[in-house]
């Protein structure tokens, strides 16, 4: 891949996100469905009286379910599907519910409540599905009374609208969800030694942009220190220095890092920088990183490129893994945090492959049973393992290919934790959402 072709890939793939994107791909496509409306019939928006028919797939309702929605002190996906109906901006892609207001929190609430927001689970092959359906009672329109209607589908990834209708008309159906995928998987041409090469040489000021994680993430992590947000994972962590975890630098990262899942987990209305349509693997590929830069001064440069290494990893073994499956996405944040962790102490291109072979080893099992505030000690978790996989490759330490998963060829033993994650747990995805569901 070109220098210019993976820079898009990163900005893509790298990006504002507020709140759990689940829930808001939920209000993403609501939004979409009530502005086609509004663009077809004036309507004001927190009168309206909405009723909100939302299809998902069975990983979007397990990642929905549980999780906090930002400014609302709720969860779950009825609440982000009303809010996007009242107050959301399709504009802002996963930055959907920017306009948040105490108002419009109220009137979500207030749909809820009425029944006016009904989920259920799509009959669909894709993990990542939604369909939202809008119907707005009584619409103007014509100086007639009428019910007016509009569809918005998203499907792939979170903020990919492929398909609108109003009035059972069909406004917009984009390339085939499955032509696509094929088309990404033959434009992909990428691997670690490659990342690696790019991390190092390119640009600065072509790069200089990735420091836009420190600014967001670290914002969260802050938030998730000073208040009291979810199971406060992060903050207990920093506030037990002397009785259990000390001052030492894994600890600080761990708290750190966990502590801006806190906040996001629990509903915070400050956006997070995502990876692969994930906010909180997007706090865990950066936060140690940047932790790491706090504690040691490192120059902005160093950090960006340390960054760059960073996301591309955990991008990459995304392309294997999918965006969502039944291993938790810390599994492959946390790995690429290992690599960036290995080139700020110094290690090359060897000591990074070690680094991710020794996460490989460690953690692809760690299931994901829906997001919610629990996350925060995964997140944690797999920081210490990012610092102890780094510590462990710089030493010339790594788990070998007579192991398990593991292979000589770090390329392969990615493609090995795709396969688990993608095909291998497939069932385990299903028996987790029925758990959940049936609870």
């Amino acid at each position: 891949m070109t220098n210019a072709a993976i820079i898009a890939l990163l900005k893509s793939e790298v990006k504002p996100a507020l709140g759990c994107t689940e829930p808001i791909a939920v209000a993403l496509a609501v939004s979409k469905a009530v502005e086609i409306i509004c663009e077809n019939c004036p309507l004001e928006r927190r009168k309206a009286r909405f009723q909100l028919d939302v299809e998902v797939s069975g990983n979007i309702l397990k990642n929905g379910m549980g999780v906090g929605i930002p400014g609302t002190g709720m969860v779950g996906l009825p609440v982000a599907a009303a809010l996007g109906a009242v107050c959301g901006d399709s504009t802002q892609g996963l930055e959907v519910l920017k306009g948040l207001t105490p108002e419009a929190v109220e009137r979500a609430k207030e749909l809820v409540s009425e029944g006016s927001v009904k989920i259920k689970v799509a009959d669909t092959e894709h993990l990542l599905y939604v369909k939202a359906t809008v119907t707005v009672e009584g619409g103007r329109k014509a100086s007639a009374e009428v019910d007016l209607h509009a569809y918005a589908v998203i499907e792939d990834d979170h903020d990919r609208i492929v398909e609108t209708s109003y009035a059972d008309k069909i406004l917009m159906s984009s390339e085939s969800a499955a032509a696509a995928k094929i088309r990404r998987r033959e434009d992909y041409d990428l691997d670690v030694k490659q990342i690696w090469d790019f991390a190092l040489t390119a640009p600065y000021k072509d790069i200089e942009f990735i420091l836009e994680d420190r600014t967001l993430n670290l914002a969260l992590a802050r938030e998730g220190l000073e208040g009291n947000y979810g199971l406060k994972v992060g903050k207990t962590i920093r506030s037990n220095q002397q009785e259990v975890y000390g001052d030492d630098f894994m600890s600080f990262a761990m708290g750190m890092t966990a502590a801006a899942s806190d906040a996001r987990m629990a509903g915070s209305t400050l956006p997070a920088m995502s990876n692969s349509g994930s906010g909180n693997q997007g706090i865990t590929v950066s936060m140690p990183v940047i932790a790491y830069a706090l504690r040691y001064n490192t120059p902005d440069e160093k950090l960006a490129r340390a960054l760059i290494l960073s996301n591309l990893v955990a991008i990459h073994i995304k392309h294997y893994l999918g965006k969502l499956s039944a291993l938790c996405g810390c599994v492959v944040a946390s790995t690429g945090s290992a690599c960036g962790i290995v080139y700020l102490q110094g290690g090359g291109y060897e000591e990074v492959c070690s680094a991710i072979k020794n996460m490989a080893g460690n953690i692809t099992g760690m299931v994901c049973d829906g997001a919610k505030v629990g996350c925060a000690m995964k997140v944690a978790s797999g920081v210490s393992c990012a610092v102890q996989s780094a510590v462990l490759a710089l030493q010339g330490s790594c788990i070998p290919s007579t192991d398990g998963i593991i292979e000589d060829d770090v390329e392969k033993t990615i493609q090995n934790i795709g396969t688990i994650g993608s095909a291998g747990m497939k069932t385990t995805d299903q028996m987790i959402l029925d758990i959940m569901l049936c609870k």
